[in-house]
């Protein structure tokens, strides 16, 4: 083997390890480029995905905060309403009490109070209605008025039981059928 030979064949042995590490670098390079894609595109549904999940999220505060502001508006509206009614309500009861049917009223009131409490009672009212309670009453109206929008308290003249018939009263009682009523 002559020398040229030799020099021929390291060379050519040194090329091909040369193109067979060139060839390895490059697909090396490749796998490390495609690795960094992958890795970026992963980033990026990563990202995409947070974002759409805070933004469901936010959406869904917003509604949520929209609607519980809504129902808020929608019960201040109502309770408006039922406040606005219930004084309408207690006007008409104030109107009623100048009226010859509220006389009547007061009269019934006084038999319903002593068929309950029996026949000896006190009896007490507004002081506009002082003349009426002492012509029905007779001897058991109690000159001590009270602040009402009519009606009448009863009670046994022990002081024992105590029938409250002021419209007031009645109002309070029924309140929550008064409001379902004017509700609708």
């Amino acid at each position: 083997m002559s020398l040229e030979r030799l020099v021929a064949e390291i060379e050519a042995r040194g090329k091909e390890e040369l193109a067979r590490e060139e060839s390895r670098a490059g697909s090396e390079k490749a796998g490390h480029l495609a690795e960094r894609e992958r890795r970026i595109g992963q980033l990026r549904h990563d990202l995409a995905q947070s974002a759409s999940a805070d933004a469901a999220r936010e959406r869904a505060q917003r509604v949520a905060a929209a609607k519980l502001q809504a129902r808020k508006l929608l019960y201040e509206a109502r309770e408006k309403r039922m406040v606005e009614s219930l004084g309408a309500t207690r006007q008409l009861l104030e109107e009623f009490t100048e009226s010859d049917e509220y006389k009547e009223l007061l009269k019934r009131m006084l038999a319903a109070a002593q068929s309950q409490l029996g026949k000896d009672l006190k009896v007490s009212g507004r002081s506009e209605d002082a003349a009426v309670l002492k012509s029905v009453a007779g001897r058991a109206y109690v000159a001590t008025p009270v602040e009402v929008l009519g009606g009448l308290v009863a009670e046994t003249s022990d002081g024992a039981r105590r029938l409250n018939l002021t419209f007031d009263e009645l109002l309070r009682l029924r309140e929550d059928k008064v409001r379902d009523l004017l509700g609708r």
